[in-house]
């Protein structure tokens, strides 16, 4: 994957298109694990959070190779 991607003669970072798809991804994620009701047994749902929304990122960054 380039490290910039040209979009209308302005170069965007490679990673955004993958950010981009790993907040909808999350976002996803999140209203279903919301609906089941797993964040009444979590400590801290924010953090948790958070650090799904990390590990989700950069494993597919990761996968992707860039």
């Amino acid at each position: 994957m380039p490290r910039e991607i040209s979009f209308f003669s302005l170069l965007i970072p490679g990673l955004l298109p993958i950010f981009a798809g790993s907040v909808i991804t999350y976002w996803l994620i999140d209203r279903g694990l919301a609906a089941v009701g797993l964040y009444r047994h979590v400590w801290h749902p924010a953090l948790f959070r958070a650090a799904m929304f990390v590990c989700l990122f950069s494993g597919v960054a990761l996968l992707l190779g860039t």
